[in-house]
C-alpha cells in the first residue's frame, strides 16, 4: 500500500486504488479491502484495454467501441434481429438502436424487417462492412496479442479460468446482467 498523498494532484490512475481502499477503510468500517481491490483493478484494467483498442484500431475508422461490438456480433453471428445483437454484444436495445443509423449511413450494415416477425429489425453486414470489419479485427487481434503477451500461455489460461469462475458465480449472487 502506498502512503496517502498530501495533494490530490499526486494521485494517478493506478495509485488511486491504494488511496481509495485506505480512505474507504477509514471511513466505512467492515469494508472488504481485498474484494474492493479486485473489482477496482479488474474495472480499470478492462477500461485500459478497451480504451487502447478503441483509440488505436476503431476510432481511426470512425467507430466507437460500441459500434465495433455491434459490427463484430453481426459479422460472426448475423444477420440477426437487433434485440439479439444487443444481447450478444452486452448492450441495451436502445444503444444498439442508436448505433444502427450511423452504421447504416456508413454503408456498413443494412436493416430490414425480419421475415418471421415484421415488427423486428434484422441487421446484416454489407459487403463493404464485412470487408472493413474483417480488416479491423486483424488489427484488433494484433493489439489483443500485445496485451496478452505480458503473460505466459499458462498464465493466460489461469486468468481466463479465474475470470470465468467469477462470471459463473455471478448467477449465484443474482447479479444484474444485460441479456
Amino acid at each position: 500500500m502506498t502512503a496517502e498523498p498530501r495533494d490530490p494532484d499526486e494521485l494517478r490512475f493506478w495509485s488511486f486504488i491504494d488511496y481509495a481502499i485506505d480512505r474507504v477503510g477509514r471511513e466505512v468500517p467492515g469494508v472488504d479491502p481485498l474484494a474492493m481491490r479486485l473489482v477496482l483493478t479488474l474495472h480499470r484494467a478492462a477500461n485500459m484495454v478497451v480504451y487502447d483498442l478503441e483509440s488505436t484500431v476503431h476510432r481511426p475508422r470512425g467507430w466507437s467501441w460500441a459500434g465495433f461490438r455491434v459490427l463484430f456480433v453481426i459479422w460472426l453471428a448475423g444477420p440477426l434481429e437487433a434485440r439479439k445483437v444487443a444481447e450478444l454484444s452486452g448492450m441495451s436495445r436502445a444503444a444498439v438502436s442508436a448505433l444502427v443509423g450511423t452504421l447504416e449511413r456508413g454503408d456498413l450494415i443494412t436493416k430490414d424487417r425480419d421475415p418471421r416477425d415484421g415488427r423486428a429489425l434484422r441487421l446484416a453486414l454489407t459487403p463493404a462492412g464485412r470487408s472493413v470489419v474483417t480488416q479491423a479485427f486483424l488489427e484488433h487481434n494484433t493489439r489483443e496479442r500485445d496485451w496478452a503477451g505480458t503473460l505466459t500461455e499458462s498464465e493466460q489460461h489461469t486468468l481466463i479460468g479465474l475470470l470465468e469462475k467469477v462470471i459463473t458465480r455471478s448467477t449465484g449472487i443474482d447479479a444484474k446482467q444485460r441479456m
